[in-house]
């Protein structure tokens, strides 16, 4: 092969790498990178995995604990959405996701203990999936603070996000709820 050649060949193949480096953004805030293990994942906006041609927002694991849990997210004030009912909605899709991933939602309020929660852990979404419709929804009560949503990556894989909507829904509409993930025993081992 001619050098001539050999160096269009290296010259192209870095151009093309560049091209999809630069599809992948830094996310604006409000949007951080929480979790158990944070510095296991990388955020980011890509786009050339997208739905809606805006860009998807994903999260995607990177290094150190294998066993630990990442979250894209943002909290805002809760404010317009006190006594409402609230669903978190996005697009989906997943890569080697070994673990499980899913969408999520919390209401603060002064009582943590009452403080509305899902998490997607009874619905996981495992592998590598193509772009679905996921959904959280929950009552905002009249003490709430604060909302906080995003997604989890529990384990390797990526996770992204696109068509995203926080909006006010009906009574219509079931609340999710946490589920056991096992069934609890019906009588205790004595």
């Amino acid at each position: 092969m001619k050098p001539g050649f050999i160096l269009l060949s290296v010259l192209a193949a870095t151009s093309l790498y560049a091209l999809a480096a630069e599809s992948v953004e830094k996310l604006a805030e409000p949007w951080v990178l929480a979790g158990k293990t944070p510095k296991s994942y990388q955020i980011g906006i890509d786009r050339n995995q997208t739905i809606s041609g805006k860009g998807s927002k994903f999260i995607r694991y990177e290094s150190g604990e294998e066993k630990s849990w990442g979250t894209l997210m943002q909290m805002i004030g809760a404010e317009q959405y006190r006594n409402k009912r609230v669903r978190f909605q996005a697009r989906v899709k997943t890569k080697d996701v070994d673990n499980w991933a899913g969408l999520w939602m919390r209401v603060d309020t002064p009582s943590r203990d009452e403080s509305p929660f899902y998490n997607s852990e009874d619905k996981p979404i495992k592998g590598t999936t193509d772009w679905q419709l996921r959904s959280v929804v929950l009552d905002v009560p009249a003490d709430a603070q604060a909302i906080a949503f995003g997604v989890i990556d529990e384990g390797k894989g990526q996770v992204w996000l696109d068509d995203l909507k926080l909006e006010v829904v009906g009574k219509d509409v079931p609340v999710d709820q946490m589920k056991p993930v096992k069934p609890l025993p019906t009588a205790p081992s004595l």
